[in-house]
Parts: C-alpha cells; sequence; structure tokens
C-alpha cells in the first residue's frame, strides 16, 4: 500500500496475510476464496478491500512476498554468518531441521508449487528475487570462506541441491535426501578449510 498505516492498520493488514497464508499453505491457492479470508480472519468486506482495493490478486502477491521473506528469514542468523567451516553445518542442520518440520507446509513449497504454477505473472518475480538473494547469500559465505571455491558457481550447486532434496524429502517424506544432497554441495567448501590442528568437522548427522 501507498500510504502508512497506523500500527492498529498494520496489525489488521498482517491478521490478514497471515491468515491467507495458512489457508494457502493448506489447500493452494486456487482452493481459498475472499470469503474463506474474511472468514478465517474475522475481516469484514469493507476491511478487506480497504487494505487490500484490488482484491484476491493484491492479497496473493501480498501472500508471495511474506513466504519469501519467510524462506530466508528461517535460515537467520546462519546464512549470513556462512564463512567458517562450523558455520556451514550449524547452516545445514537449520536448512534441513526445517524442512522435516515443515513437511509441505513450507514457504517455499506454496511459493514453487502453489502460486507460481497459477500466477507466474505477478508472482514469478518475487520468487525470482528471493532465490537471487538466497543465492547471493550463499555465494558471500563461500566467498568469505578459505576454500578455493569459485562463490558463484557453488552457491548453484548448494542451491540446486536444496531445491531439489527439498522436492524429494517432500515426495518420500525421507530427510536423507536433503541431506545427502546438501552435504555434497558443501564439502569441498567445508574439507578445504579443514586443518590438521583444527580437527575434522563431520558434516554427516550425527
Amino acid at each position: 500500500m501507498s500510504r502508512a498505516l497506523t500500527a492498529k492498520g498494520a496489525a489488521t493488514r498482517g491478521r490478514i496475510v497471515n491468515g491467507a497464508v495458512g489457508l494457502l499453505r493448506e489447500r493452494g491457492s486456487e482452493q481459498v476464496s475472499l470469503d474463506d479470508i474474511r472468514g478465517a480472519t474475522a475481516t469484514s468486506k469493507s476491511q478487506l478491500f480497504h487494505y487490500f482495493p484490488e482484491g484476491r490478486a493484491q492479497i496473493l502477491l501480498a501472500v508471495a512476498e511474506h513466504e519469501a521473506e519467510q524462506v530466508i528469514e528461517d535460515q537467520q542468523p546462519y546464512l549470513d554468518e556462512l564463512g567458517p567451516p562450523a558455520s556451514w553445518v550449524a547452516w545445514r542442520d537449520t536448512v534441513v531441521e526445517k524442512y522435516v518440520a515443515q513437511g509441505s507446509n513450507c514457504p517455499l513449497t506454496a511459493l514453487t508449487r502453489q502460486l507460481v504454477p497459477a500466477h507466474a505473472t505477478a508472482v514469478g518475480p518475487v520468487v525470482a528475487d528471493m532465490l537471487e538473494v538466497w543465492y547471493r547469500r550463499i555465494a558471500a559465505g563461500v566467498e568469505r570462506s578459505d576454500s578455493d571455491e569459485d562463490p558463484e558457481t557453488r552457491a548453484a550447486v548448494i542451491l540446486s541441491a536444496i531445491q531439489g532434496g527439498v522436492a524429494l524429502l517432500q515426495a518420500t517424506g525421507r530427510s536423507e535426501f536433503l541431506r545427502t544432497a546438501l552435504d555434497t554441495a558443501l564439502e569441498p567448501v567445508i574439507s578445504a578449510q579443514r586443518t590438521p590442528h583444527a580437527g575434522a568437522i563431520e558434516i554427516a548427522s550425527k
């Protein structure tokens, strides 16, 4: 919205978005109507259109922006601290644990499997921007490491491992697909930084 919201207004708008997020994750975007959102958030029709004058399309865009932010936020503070070997292990564990716990009810799935296929024109740029942010932060971590890996190439491999691993996890319920793909992608960065004095850092699950 172009105008500034009061604290109460921001809270109301946030309640609408959060309610829509829950419905879309559960049902998929095509199975959620404005009436469903109104009912789930105890919002009147006038309130709904006050904050979202363009209706359903504007709400879906707000949901996409929320989910894109959540994908990045779920990895913090570890994503922005990547560099030393232990930081990659902590981040890896966080990523795996998050996606195992969320299952199909996760922001990444909501974006890539529900919102983008049905609303590519509006939502596609949001997802592309999110992936670019994710990719660049991983690349920055590779650059801060002591490895000789090309940051952009290695970041692409790591991000691709997550995307494929999450898809397999959700299709099979088996976390080892995600963990193994991510461990393999991270191994060149972590192993290059090991020293005899520091001791090896196990990247496999304990």
